[in-house]
Parts: structure tokens; C-alpha cells; sequence
């Protein structure tokens, strides 16, 4: 089945700001709560279940210019796994 995107934003930001940020979900997750994300008008929620998959991934991209570095953090669960069948995810 292929993906579909449920909410996508891209922005630049310092270091110190995505840390708040990273701190915000690392704090819903473990209050167990619904995360939120929101920009602008879009705002999407989500509510993990207790166990899930984290993925940290590090990649090079090479595509005719300068190299590109990433870091990326990835938790996935199965839908409707012990979730609420309204769960959100947000962050705010």
C-alpha cells in the first residue's frame, strides 16, 4: 500500500528551538497523553500506544551538489494498536 502523508511541515529553526520542541513530545509521550502537531491552519493529532518502534537513522545524500546530511527519529506503530480509535498525535 503506498504511504500517505497525514502532516509534513519544514522550517528552519536553531538548535536550542527543536530541542524545546523534541523536549514537548518526549514529555507527552511519557505523560501517556495524545501528541498534537500543528502549523499553521493544519493540525494533526495522534496518540501512540505504550509500546512502539523508534527508529534513528543518520544518512549522506548526494545529488550533483554538496553533500547533505540528515537525522532523522521515527516512531511507528500499528494503527488502532491499544490506542483509542480517536487517538491524535500533537505537538504544540
Amino acid at each position: 500500500m503506498p504511504e500517505e502523508v497525514l502532516f509534513e511541515t519544514e522550517s528552519t529553526q536553531t538548535r536550542a528551538e527543536i530541542a524545546s520542541y523534541l523536549r514537548a513530545v518526549a514529555e507527552k509521550l511519557e505523560a501517556g497523553g495524545a501528541v498534537t502537531l500543528a502549523a499553521g491552519t493544519e493540525e494533526l493529532s495522534l496518540d501512540p500506544p505504550e509500546s512502539l518502534t523508534f527508529e534513528v537513522k543518520a544518512e549522506r545524500e548526494t545529488n550533483g551538489g554538496s553533500p547533505e546530511l540528515s537525522l532523522e527519529f521515527e516512531l511507528e506503530w500499528d494503527e488502532g494498536a491499544d490506542a483509542d480509535a480517536g487517538g491524535s498525535l500533537r505537538i504544540e
